[in-house]
């Protein structure tokens, strides 16, 4: 198994020049206004034997194709399952005249191909550029299940792995693409690979990398079971890396109070030793951040509390936090609970102690019309009023979201993992996803939906398929880091 050196990720900082992104995350609040997302859409699982695909969607509100999906690029080949994505770079090699934001990585997390797509030849259509080869991963690493994507101001490329071929946790890691997206070996040193892998984000002036564990592919790409959570084959630690030497040099175990951590983020600003993780099955935001010892502590700071509930699998529902996200200037935090069908959003001026501001419901089990309903202190039962955009009724619960570089506009998509809509959210493989934008009050706070908008991908011209990720050209609040 290869080891292989990386380089300071300071490299690129003292160039001079203007690369790709921006010098600062303020800086990037300035930036123009997005009139393209880039959306991973799946077909894999839902019956339909078609490639997955990577839409293009129109959102410029000036535009006649106006929330509309105008280019789709298919991948090659059928059950990859496309699910998050990164840049070949970005922010952090802004000061490299050299570097260019060219390339939107794709990993496939269950086929663990990997695709580089050319977004810059032609922004609004897009074309395969590489393909990593799966089996080339597993013959020089030994990894698959490729899930999270960061550049390196090193220009290669960072990438987390769920686990072995044969689906095993134990055989999670970090996977080393040059920029030429060659295979270089596995990030960390050996004998310093997680217990269980997910999402990662690093912090150079802290010189730590801090990751999250969802879970054993063999586990939770069949469906969720409760059981396996008892059996331990889902995570509930962070994991604590030197960066950018790859030594696990301390291990977070978040208890019941963070089962299933998964989307991990520092602040932005980075000269702050804080970040947050959403733990998906507890349902609270842990938060993070370096002590006077120089060591890693945690806290619960926002707890979802699960509600008591009629003709569901279980007596209780937890919210389920799936995606959630820091404005740029570290003032908002927002999340989604995909069970619930709320969208929140946080103050976080002061990270301790988060502050209510927004919530919208878009969706989710307790919603009026199903049959689930919520039982009240008083015994009385109850749903929540989802609104109707342009006569859609809304489907699914709100999973993925994204926000714009000025932080007015949030974008939802509602799938999951294919396996887990179908079996939380059947209608979803029927009917297919749908693309929403909340509007937020940056002020005050408060979050509001946007009636004029609605990406149907339940009327793809191959059938209904599934939205999950969505990334713009030029960066975003969750693909861009600073050093």
């Amino acid at each position: 198994m290869a080891e292989v050196e990386v380089k300071d990720a300071s490299c690129c900082a003292g160039g001079g020049g203007v690369g790709p992104g921006y010098a600062t995350p303020l800086e990037a609040m300035s930036g123009p206004r997005e009139t393209i997302l880039y959306v991973t859409c799946v077909y894999n699982g839902t019956g339909i034997e078609k490639p997955d695909f990577l839409a293009t969607v129109d959102v410029d509100p000036n535009s006649a194709t106006y929330s509309k999906v105008i280019h789709r690029l298919h991948m090659p080949y059928v059950g990859d399952e496309l699910h998050h994505s990164g840049w070949n770079s970005c922010s952090s090699c802004h000061g490299d005249p050299s570097a260019a934001r060219r390339y939107l990585i794709l990993p496939s997390l269950l086929s663990s191909r990997i695709y580089a797509v050319d977004t810059a030849s032609n922004p609004r259509a897009p074309s395969v550029h590489k393909v990593v080869d799966p089996t080339d991963i597993v013959q020089k690493t030994q990894l698959a299940y490729p899930h999270t994507s960061h550049c390196l101001a090193s220009g290669d490329i960072l990438v987390s792995c769920l686990g072995d071929k044969d689906g095993n946790a134990k055989g999670s890691g970090f996977l080393l693409l040059n920029s030429n997206f060659n295979v270089k070996g596995r990030w960390e040193k050996p004998g310093h690979s997680p217990a269980f892998g997910y999402d990662f984000w690093y912090q150079p002036r802290h010189k730590t990398m801090i990751s999250s564990s969802w879970g054993a592919p063999a586990a939770f790409s069949k469906g969720f079971d409760l059981q396996h959570v008892s059996d331990g084959l889902y995570g509930q630690h962070l994991y604590v890396y030197s960066w950018p030497d790859g030594e696990l040099k301390q291990t977070l175990d978040l208890g019941s109070t963070g089962l299933l951590p998964l989307e991990t983020r520092f602040l932005h600003d980075p000269t702050k030793a804080i970040g947050f993780v959403g733990s998906a099955l507890s349902s609270n935001m842990v938060r993070f951040f370096k002590t006077s010892d120089e060591s890693w502590n945690h806290e619960v700071v926002i707890k979802v509390e699960p509600l008591k509930v009629r003709n569901w699998i279980l007596p209780e529902m937890p919210g389920l936090i799936t995606d959630f996200l820091i404005s740029l200037d570290d003032r908002f935090l927002y999340f989604a609970n995909w069970l619930h069908g709320d969208v929140r959003q946080y103050n976080i001026e002061d990270p301790a102690k988060p502050i209510l501001t927004g919530q919208v419901w878009v969706g989710g089990q307790l919603q009026k019309g199903s049959k689930v309903v919520y039982v009240m202190e008083d015994g009385t039962e109850s749903q929540f009023d989802v609104p109707e955009i342009q006569g859609h009724k809304l489907r699914g619960g709100p999973q993925m979201i994204q926000l714009s570089l000025d932080g007015k506009r949030l974008y939802v998509t509602n799938s999951l993992f294919s396996e887990w809509d179908k079996q939380f959210y059947p209608e979803l493989i029927k009917q297919g996803s749908h693309m929403l934008q909340i509007d937020v009050n940056t002020e005050q706070g408060g979050l509001s939906v946007n009636p004029n908008f609605f990406v149907d991908f339940g009327a793809e011209p191959d059938g209904p398929s599934l939205a999950h990720e969505m990334r713009y050209p030029g960066g975003d609040c969750t693909s861009d880091i600073w050093i």
